[in-house]
């Protein structure tokens, strides 16, 4: 299961950082997110009853093999294993966590763990982190990827944060796995979040 998951947010590429208000506001904007046709949904643990959310949406969308629930901000083991029984196809935190990865390990869940020096990067993958979180994207920058990619080929690595449609570019091209968008989807406000999607969407695709 767990490689199938991995094998689903490279074949997504983006990945849309969700914070609502509460589990109500959460889930709107990923549906609209959905629609304009992100696939991969990081709910995070920021957002107030994030695990309901989470239950509501990987229940919405159990049989579309392309859309994935994961769960974000997640702090420690304890909210790592709440969100996977609530349906979490995978697990993202701002910082790397040997406890979480046992849990996410234990469920053959995906663990992404946020990572800022080679240091980190090296440990989070030895201790079976999948894929690596780079954050915050917008402090690191695009040629994190490239010089990381040096002395470890291998690694997966994913930027979260300061990522815009506008250096969208210098990431994809620097190798990474996927990419994390927040902010830059909702900033219009609701009305706009579909077509804000789309554009994302059709900026990746002409990269790719």
């Amino acid at each position: 299961m767990k490689q199938k998951i991995l094998s689903k947010i490279k074949e997504n590429g983006l990945v849309a950082v969700v914070r609502g208000t509460d589990d109500i506001n959460a889930v709107e904007i990923s549906e609209k997110i959905i629609e304009g046709g992100i696939k991969t949904i990081e709910l995070t643990f920021s957002t107030r009853y994030a695990d309901s959310a989470i239950n509501k949406l990987s229940r919405k969308y159990h049989d579309d093999e392309n859309i994935l629930i994961g769960a974000g901000t997640v702090l420690d083991d304890i909210t790592a294993r709440i969100a996977i029984l609530n349906g979490a196809q995978f697990v993202v935190s701002p910082h790397f966590d040997k406890k979480i990865s046992k849990v996410c390990n234990r469920y053959s869940i995906p663990y992404l763990a946020g990572c800022g020096s080679v240091t980190e990067v090296i440990s989070a993958i030895e201790n079976g982190s999948d894929i690596v979180k780079i954050f915050p994207g917008g402090v690191l920058g695009s040629s994190f990827i490239k010089d990381v990619h040096g002395p470890i080929p291998y690694a997966n690595m994913m930027p979260s944060g300061g990522v815009n449609i506008d250096n969208m570019d210098k990431w994809i091209n620097a190798g990474a796995y996927a990419i994390g968008i927040g902010s830059a989807l909702t900033k219009g406000g609701m009305d706009k979040i579909v077509d804000t999607t789309k554009a994302f969407v059709e900026k990746y695709n002409g990269i790719k």
